[in-house]
């Protein structure tokens, strides 16, 4: 591995201004848990990283913020796992951490890293994205704020830009919505998913008021089902409509064909789990 150096910035603009628009080499560094894997692999040569461990507010911790929830960029994946704001008010994050890795890599990993590293395997970010959380981005222009359904650009590819961090997400209190996250792995449970699928509703009596359906892993990026959720929104689920739902998330969603399955077996985990994954939160 080359040499690099690592700074430790006490504040946010501190951190900001060791970063360089111009030098990719040049990275922030929250937990790390994937960046020194790509660095042990020799896929990523740093030049210089710049450690957050040290940032305080707006950088930690689960915040009530009024209709939004704050989360700053380096909680660790523990602390949402075991904080009582996220879990009453969005429990299918703390139920995701079950089979989140091991807790190891919980313990260190951080929110913002997650985000930023653009995996789309990665478990929490089409959960955020069905919850209609925004991630706040700051860097040499002020700080922006970008939906994070729109985050994602492509394989390891993010709207963050050279010299940007993510200071914290934001995520909606949605009253009334209810959402599941199903996960499928071909090996152990904790191992990366064929596939994975976020179903959040919100339901009118026994109909379905509005829904977002996010399928992540067998796709490049996070994916937003708009074709099923049309199925869906404002009717009755039973077995029928639950099956058109499934055949037109099929049919939308641009799977691929790669070591944890054909896209016909993926299309097939896709129907079998909107289904369940309805019934789930159909059941309150």
């Amino acid at each position: 591995m080359a040499g690099f150096t690592i700074e430790y910035p006490g504040t946010l603009a501190e951190a900001l201004s060791l970063l360089d628009p111009d030098d990719p080499s040049v990275r922030p560094v929250g937990g790390g848990t994937a960046l020194m894997l790509m660095m042990k692999s020799q896929l990523f040569h740093p030049k210089r990283l710049v450690s957050l461990s040290r940032l305080k507010d707006p950088m930690t911790g689960c915040r009530d913020d009024g209709d939004h929830i704050r989360i700053g960029a380096m909680a660790t994946l523990s602390q949402l796992e075991h904080s009582p704001l996220i879990a009453a008010e969005f429990p299918v994050v703390c139920a995701a951490m079950a089979t989140l890795a091991n807790v190891r890599v919980r313990n260190v990993a951080t929110v913002g890293g997650n985000l930023a590293h653009g995996d789309p395997h990665l478990d929490l970010p089409p959960i955020w994205a069905a919850l209609g959380a925004e991630a706040i981005i700051d860097g040499p222009s002020g700080p922006r704020h970008v939906k994070v359904a729109d985050l994602f650009h492509g394989y390891y590819e993010t709207d963050v830009a050279d010299g940007e961090l993510i200071t914290e997400i934001r995520v909606p209190r949605r009253p009334g919505w209810r959402a599941t996250y199903r996960k499928v792995t071909t090996r152990a449970i904790h191992d990366w998913p064929a596939l994975g699928v976020t179903l959040a509703a919100r339901f009118d009596d026994d109909r379905i008021a509005d829904i977002r359906i996010v399928l992540s892993a067998a796709v490049d990026i996070p994916q937003r089902l708009t074709g099923a959720e049309e199925v869906l929104r404002g009717q009755r689920p039973d077995a029928a409509l639950l099956a058109r739902a499934g055949d037109a998330a099929a049919a939308e969603a641009p799977m691929e064909h790669d070591s944890r399955g054909s896209v016909d077996y993926k299309a097939h985990l896709l129907k079998v789990h909107i289904l369940r994954g309805m019934n789930e939160i159909g059941k309150g």
